[in-house]
């Protein structure tokens, strides 16, 4: 750690050799829509009070990311447990440093009410089945991200792009994929709870990953297309590696393929940062392994995943393990550890509750919020005081509009 607002891991020197290099640049926002329904169990996430409003969650967030405050939304920020959505610190960056921003649609439930690139994807099925999505749709959503991350790589040069997520139950779906990519991923995941709900995580992977066995064992894929892939050795049979897009066919969620093949086909031409924490590393393992399994090329050296410190320094979770881990998986014997680095920034002493509820372990990270306090330390110098006064602006001016559309 190199100072209290950038606190640096794993991989220092990289890390460092990163921040001075893209120091003073203002970044390109990506956001990646995705769904599974995963998220539908009971009790899973609390992005969303319930799963109604779960289903929902993302798209709201979309609008609030695009439009910020001078919108009526079309779906409204949905109702937490406790805290506010983290799209309110993500969006107080992008307005305050004018950063030009993307969002993808990787296969949501209905579209969202934003100018989105549609990427013709569909949204998961629950993991516990054991089939999530079609394969031919993960190698159509893993190309879509290597056209993407080329299109914008080129538009960028030398600059860096903020890659960041809004899937509901998508700590799950990571925790199957790094499960799957035999990484020991087993208590160490965060979520939006105040204490990660381990043990119901597991049990829906166990499943998922028992029936994927189940499957392949059986000579039952759902779908053996190769498309224009170079073959790849592997397959999901018990005692063998998984082929990666087979593991996120059979486990994972539409946003996961499409970020890896994104940030793989831009580290070739510019700077990015995985923005996130969970989500991410499962990202960053699979990159690790397609790249492996279908000798593409990439450059390890030019990705860093930046999150919170709630999620990074989460006593329930175990994140810098689990960066360490993602780089010495059993199936990846030549893989790379990423970059993990979080913002400092502490709600300690905010005047708002629902910011303060962030220390009690509540919300911790979500639609690039780390990313985007990383982002405006190295474009503007903004710390600990710039920041938490323009979200607190941010998130009252909210509460005012609300109360003033409830009475009218």
């Amino acid at each position: 750690m190199n100072n209290d607002f950038i606190r640096i891991y794993t991989q220092l020197e990289q890390a460092q050799q990163w921040i001075a290099k893209y120091r003073g640049c203002l970044p390109t926002f990506a956001c990646v829509l995705g769904f599974t329904e995963t998220c539908l169990i009971p009790g899973i996430s609390a992005a969303g009070s319930t799963p109604e409003d779960r289903q929902y969650t993302a798209c709201a967030d979309a609008e609030f990311l695009y439009y910020g405050l001078e919108h009526q939304p079309k779906y409204p920020l949905p109702p937490l447990a406790a805290g506010a959505s983290p799209v309110f610190i993500s969006r107080t960056v992008i307005e305050a440093l004018k950063i030009p921003i993307y969002i993808f649609n990787a296969g949501l439930p209905q579209p969202p009410a934003v100018p989105t690139i549609d990427l013709g994807g569909y949204p998961a099925r629950c993991l516990s089945q054991g089939a999530a999505m079609e394969l031919a749709m993960v190698h159509h959503l893993f190309k879509q991200g290597l056209v993407w991350g080329e299109r914008l790589g080129t538009k960028i040069q030398n600059q860096y792009i903020i890659l960041s997520e809004c899937v509901v139950g998508g700590t799950t779906t990571a925790l199957a994929i790094l499960t799957g990519l035999g990484i020991p991923a087993m208590g160490k995941v965060n979520s939006s709870h105040p204490v990660c709900n381990h043990a119901q995580k597991w049990a829906v992977v166990q499943a998922g990953l028992e029936r994927m066995r189940n499957d392949a064992n059986k000579g039952r894929q759902r779908d053996t297309e190769r498309e224009n892939f170079p073959a790849s050795s592997r397959s999901c049979v018990s005692g063998s590696p998984p082929d990666p897009l087979q593991l996120v066919a059979a486990v994972g969620d539409p946003m996961q393929i499409m970020v890896a093949g994104m940030a793989i086909a831009l580290s070739r031409k510019c700077g990015v940062l995985l923005a996130g924490g969970t989500q991410m590393l499962a990202v960053y393992a699979l990159m690790n392994a397609i790249t492996q399994a279908y000798a593409i090329s990439w450059r390890p050296e030019e990705i860093v995943i930046g999150t919170t410190r709630w999620v990074a320094e989460d006593p329930t979770g175990g994140t810098i393990e689990l960066a360490q881990l993602v780089g010495q998986g059993s199936i990846t014997p030549n893989g790379v550890t990423p970059p993990l680095l979080a913002t400092g920034l502490s709600f300690a002493d905010s005047r708002c509750s629902q910011l303060r509820a962030y220390e009690q372990g509540f919300v911790k990270e979500g639609v690039g919020a780390g990313g985007a306090c990383l982002a405006a330390y190295l474009s503007r110098g903004w710390q600990q005081h710039e920041l938490l006064k323009a979200i607190e602006a941010q998130l009252e001016q909210y509460q005012k509009k609300s109360e003033f559309r409830t009475h009218n």
